[in-house]
């Protein structure tokens, strides 16, 4: 029907699908199923494309599992591995509660029981952090009393940056050199033992020496003295004591090892004397 310029459909031809025209020659025609195109999205949709269009909820092991069934070796990280954080990552995996049982343990040298206790989970956090304090310590308390005897004495002062670098130097270089050079020794007497238990047991053995630089300050050379030897002999005794049991296996000649190890132990301590603790005021 024409009304003016509009026309009118009847609604029984609207309903369902639009009405079928018949081709023109030549040309196709699209026709459209019966659905409610009103609905969004249309129920059951097939395809690439899925009604739910969130990601998998495995879409984070995509990258860390390997496909099953895959034939293609798994890369591993051989001896590169020791480049890693995640190598060492078990080795800082301790309480407050454990450092603190293991320092004390190292200021009472007789007991002798430090390895056993720490066998299962030897550890360098506490080490590293022992060995930066003791460089801490003796670099603020050696700059500090060389500063205030130049300004009682009315001496120009300049910071002696050496002094850093060398306290540095030595802790580190010992906490690794001489339990990897012991570690080469037990291996060839056929008397192995763990490297990073022997780090473990040479760095607590030098905590004795922090409370032992704070107290050089005081200026008397005898006092100073007593208090390197005191300090030298306890750490000497825990780190002999404790690999004593374990290198009586090497043989007849156990007794020097040990004995070497305490000798060298009392070295540290006669050359922290030397350098740091002598200090006039």
């Amino acid at each position: 029907m024409m009304s003016g310029n509009y026309t009118t459909i009847d609604n029984q031809n609207v309903s369902g699908s639009v009405p079928a025209v018949s081709d023109p020659p030549g040309q196709v025609a699209v026709k459209f199923n019966d659905a409610s195109l009103q609905t969004f999205p249309p129920a059951g949709t097939q395809g690439k494309i899925s009604g739910d269009g969130g990601p998998p909820r495995d879409a984070d092991d995509t990258f860390s599992k390997p496909v099953s069934g895959s034939s293609e070796p798994q890369p591993s990280g051989g001896w590169f591995k020791i480049f890693t954080i995640a190598a060492y990552q078990p080795y800082f995996d301790v309480d407050t509660s454990d450092v603190l049982e293991r320092i004390k343990d190292s200021l009472l040298p007789f007991g002798g029981s430090f390895n056993e206790k720490t066998a299962s989970n030897p550890d360098l956090y506490g080490p590293f952090w022992i060995c930066t304090t003791l460089i801490f310590v003796a670099a603020s308390i050696g700059t500090f009393v060389t500063y205030l005897a130049h300004k009682l004495q009315h001496k120009e002062w300049n910071y002696d940056i050496n002094l850093i670098t060398w306290s540095a130097g030595v802790f580190y270089g010992y906490v690794l050199v001489v339990p990897l050079c012991l570690y080469i020794i037990l291996k060839y007497f056929s008397a192995p033992s763990g490297l990073v238990q022997l780090f473990c047991l040479y760095g607590y053995s030098l905590f004795i020496f922090i409370p032992a630089m704070c107290l050089s300050v005081v200026p008397v050379e005898i006092f100073r003295w007593v208090i390197t030897g005191v300090a030298g002999i306890m750490s000497a005794l825990f780190v002999a004591l404790n690999l004593r049991n374990h290198i009586v296996s090497a043989g007849e000649r156990w007794f020097l090892i040990v004995a070497g190890i305490f000798v060298l132990q009392l070295g540290l301590s006669f050359v922290l004397k030397m350098y740091l603790f002598n200090v006039s005021v």
